[in-house]
């Protein structure tokens, strides 16, 4: 993340306690906050250029949805969701991706439609060993896990990613990985819930996964 996102003015957001909890929540997904890691809320809040009492609130969100812990004595600490193999987290995402899309192909807008196609034509102009490219796929599939409306799976979703140190990593070329962007989008236009499912288990599922 950089500098300017992290300094992103909270009128964007509801409340402050919103914009921390963003910003946190990336962090944690994205793995710049480390499994383990102890958060203290007085550096957060200097970080974000906001008091401790949203950063306090945020933290209790953040817990609810199960991305950190607290403790009486040690405060909050990003939660250790690096449980099972690789190979077992990527049969689970795709279970649980597959079925976002299909929940979100009735339900996704034009607006919907149009932030996929530019996240994907966007990845398609950068060299394969461009460092920007995992974020915006990252924000690709972020975005079809929100048009599911299903919080839940939101959230499931938020611990497999940081289960995955940040995010999957596969040995699979981006241009192959854009054609199966395309097919998803494609369903999704169409309102097909099956095609959406599939295409989507089948971009995860058909990458071997690197440890």
């Amino acid at each position: 993340m950089t500098e300017s996102t992290q300094q992103q003015p909270a009128l964007n957001y509801v409340s402050k306690t919103d914009m921390v909890v963003a910003l946190i929540r990336e962090l944690i997904i994205t793995g710049e906050l480390a499994a383990g890691k102890q958060l203290r809320q007085r550096d957060l809040a200097a970080r974000f250029h906001v008091s401790q009492t949203p950063v306090r609130e945020a933290m209790r969100r953040l817990e609810s949805e199960g991305l950190v812990i607290g403790d009486a004595h040690r405060g909050f600490t990003v939660v250790e969701a690096d449980s099972g193999s690789t190979e077992e987290n990527f049969q689970i995402r795709a279970a649980l991706e597959s079925l976002g899309a299909a929940l979100a192909a009735p339900k996704i807008d034009e607006a919907g439609i149009a932030k996929l196609t530019d996240l994907n034509e966007r990845m398609r102009e950068l060299a394969e060993d461009d460092p920007t490219y995992p974020e915006l796929n990252r924000e690709f599939h972020f975005t079809l896990y929100e048009y599911s409306h299903s919080p839940l799976l939101l959230s499931l979703m938020r611990l497999l990613w940081q289960a995955l140190h940040g995010g999957p990593r596969v040995a699979r070329s981006h241009a192959e990985s854009i054609s199966q962007h395309e097919l998803i989008i494609d369903a999704l236009r169409r309102g097909d819930a099956e095609a959406a499912r599939k295409a989507t288990y089948e971009h995860i599922m058909g990458a071997a996964p690197l440890d």
